[in-house]
């Protein structure tokens, strides 16, 4: 998790992201932030975030995203 939110305090060091629960919703990451987040991810947690899973409740906060990225870590 410590991982997860380093990567999104370098995108917005001005968020809580650990008591954040709408990301999305209100409008903290967009189109941009979230292209750069799947990016990172790929390459931190060697994982690939499928077309179908990106939602706005699996980036609502980093919560939500970690459960996701654990799961694809799960899966492989």
């Amino acid at each position: 998790m410590e991982q997860l939110l380093r990567i999104l305090e370098e995108l917005h060091p001005e968020v809580d992201f650990k008591t954040s629960k709408s990301l999305i919703d209100d409008k903290i990451l967009d189109s941009f932030d979230i292209i750069t987040l799947i990016a990172e991810i790929n390459e931190e947690f060697d994982v690939r975030i499928p077309v179908d899973e990106i939602v706005p409740e699996n980036f609502n906060s980093a919560e939500s995203l970690y459960r996701l990225i654990q799961k694809l870590q799960d899966e492989d």
